[in-house]
């Protein structure tokens, strides 16, 4: 097949894995127990279990397909996209057990390996060039890490299970809301005796930690060069590690916290396989589509194509429902918002209700986002110098995320710098990943989807210069040009393309800024902070308001969290009532 591109509208034309019932605002009825705004993963979790729990919900999703950031898409004639959020592995797995996800549909397809990193190099002796490729066999990827360090690969099985003893400490903060401060200071003697409760999982996480708390605290405060320098010395090893440190995150290797963005990307299992990362049969939208499955099974409504307008508030003060665009409006005793806190604070909640104080805190909240998504249709399998497969049968490596421009920390540190100066990173960090490999059901014959996430991207161009269409159109032949450079032949494969920018993924997601964690997972954003000082219990100043997103507690990633933890909170006030 020719390279050609597919313009937006031929894209406006083509369907999209759908999982919502598309329905006129006549079928939704005028009362429940609980609605909630967005039909993200996060959303749809609370929704299910609200439901469980007899509380009669509805989720009002405005895009005519459920996931949020998690959607299949078809973009291109027989080419279905995680077109957004592209791996998965962070999702809690007592919501796994408990909506039956896998009964409803949910399949995941391992990967025996989770990273490749190629050199741009001159082979010796008629070698290929070196790469670093890592997966769950400890002795292979010794073997692997020998190629650039002996001493490094001896230090690696330490460093991992350092890690993982980490990562496993916060488990119990996951599952929670953080403790409560505010109870815990003052209040009635019920509220005490809970906030008193509210502070066991963070005993539970020290206790684990034990005697690594100093390191804990060390990681999640230093730049992960200060850790990865202590343990390795070769650079294509810190800088593969190093790319979970900054990935979706306008932050640096050599920027403080930078190594709690990096725990977080361990924390999670698929499968019982910790830290392991997989891909979903169907893109990302399998994930939605099942949890939606499991709160339809319970008698939950879900409702695609309706556009939540504004949040009613009562003269009471007390959030009573929503307005939909149209005049609507559905009342209900509780209302959650799946919306980033500046869609829903600023956009969806009457400034009236809310005091001037709080709404400034609400404009400091950082949405920076460094992250373009590219998806790609290729006719065939790109071809690495490094690893070649002259026959266009997949490799171990194609199962891969493949790092491309991570030979060393020093090469991601200036990419980030360049952003920093508003202009597109002339070599940019990509994550490429192929799921068509292992799931067939993605693309034609032959053919495959190719998932580029690529950092570092500003919002605005130098100049406060929004982004056209020729300026995507540059960056992704310099995108496309990086990878010709590792894969001879990629360029001349390409059959379509969909560029998102962080613009384009705040416009088509809701994502404000294009953050994909709805807010920086910077340490003033974390925790007793997230989304702001005492308001990090999913609570909001109008009583009945919930947030239930990732711009929560403990935040991003297709975790479900936030919606299990605010679903928690709102049974529990409801029963207080």
């Amino acid at each position: 097949m020719a390279a050609k591109v597919w313009n937006s509208r031929t894209r406006q034309a083509l369907s999209s894995i759908g999982t919502g019932t598309r329905a006129s605002s006549q079928d939704i009825k005028s009362q429940y127990d609980a609605v909630i705004i967005g039909g993200g993963h996060n959303g749809l979790v609370a929704a299910a279990y609200l439901q469980k729990g007899g509380l009669k919900t509805v989720v009002l999703e405005r895009r005519h397909v459920l996931g949020g950031a998690a959607v299949s898409e078809e973009i291109i004639p027989g080419f279905h996209f995680s077109r957004c959020s592209y791996l998965l592995s962070l999702l809690r797995p007592q919501i796994y057990r408990d909506l039956e996800l896998r009964k409803h549909g949910l399949k995941v397809y391992m990967r025996a390996h989770h990273a490749f990193t190629p050199m741009l190099e001159d082979g010796v002796a008629g070698l290929p060039p070196r790469s670093l490729l890592l997966g769950s066999v400890l002795v292979n990827n010794q073997r692997e890490i020998s190629k650039f360090s002996r001493t490094d690969a001896k230090a690696y099985p330490e460093f991992i299970t350092h890690l993982d003893k980490l990562a496993e400490a916060v488990h119990p903060l996951l599952d929670s809301s953080p403790v409560d401060i505010a109870g815990l200071a003052g209040g009635s003697f019920r509220r005490r005796i809970a906030a008193v409760r509210s502070t066991m999982p963070l005993l539970q996480c020290g206790l684990r930690l034990g005697k690594n708390i100093p390191d804990f605290y060390e990681i999640i405060t230093a730049p992960i060069t200060k850790i990865l320098n202590r343990w390795f010395e070769s650079e294509p090893l810190k800088a593969t590690l190093a790319t979970d440190a900054v990935i979706g995150a306008m932050t640096s290797p050599n920027s403080p916290g930078s190594g709690y963005v990096l725990l977080h990307h361990v924390m999670g299992e698929l499968e019982k396989e910790k830290g392991a990362w997989g891909y979903v049969e169907g893109g990302m939208g399998g994930v939605p589509k099942a949890i939606a499955s499991a709160a339809r099974s319970h008698g939950a409504e879900i409702f695609t194509e309706q556009d939540v307008d504004q949040v009613l508030v009562g003269s009471d003060g007390n959030a009573k429902g929503v307005v939909l665009k149209g005049g609507k409006e559905v009342h209900s005793r509780v209302v959650l918002s799946n919306a980033t806190p500046h869609v829903t604070f600023k956009t969806l909640t009457p400034q009236s209700a809310l005091s001037p104080a709080f709404i400034k805190a609400v404009d400091q909240i950082d949405y920076t986002s460094p992250v373009t998504k590219i998806n790609v249709a290729v006719d065939k399998l790109p071809n690495f110098l490094a690893a070649p497969t002259p026959d266009g049968k997949p490799g171990p490596h194609h199962q891969c995320s493949i790092h491309l421009n991570c030979e060393s920390v020093e090469v991601l540190q200036y990419a980030y710098k360049e952003c920093l100066e508003g202009r597109p990173s002339s070599r940019p960090m990509l994550e490429m990943t192929i799921p068509s490999v292992l799931d067939p059901t993605l693309a034609p014959p032959g053919c495959h989807v190719v998932s580029l996430f690529i950092q570092f991207t500003p919002y605005s161009l130098d100049g406060g210069r929004e982004w056209t269409e020729q300026d995507k159109e540059d960056f992704a032949d310099l995108v496309f040009n990086w990878i010709e450079q590792y894969a001879p032949g990629f360029k001349a494969s390409i059959v379509g393309k969909d560029v998102l920018t962080p613009p384009d993924l705040e416009k088509i997601f809701g994502l404000t800024g294009g953050n994909i964690f709805h807010g920086a997972m910077s340490l003033d954003q974390l925790y007793l902070t997230r989304p702001l000082p005492f308001f990090s219990d999913y609570r909001s100043p109008i009583k009945g308001l919930y947030l239930c997103g990732s711009g929560g507690h403990p935040g991003g990633g297709v975790m479900g969290s936030p919606g299990w933890n605010s679903a928690l909170a709102v049974m529990v006030d409801l029963n207080r009532g």
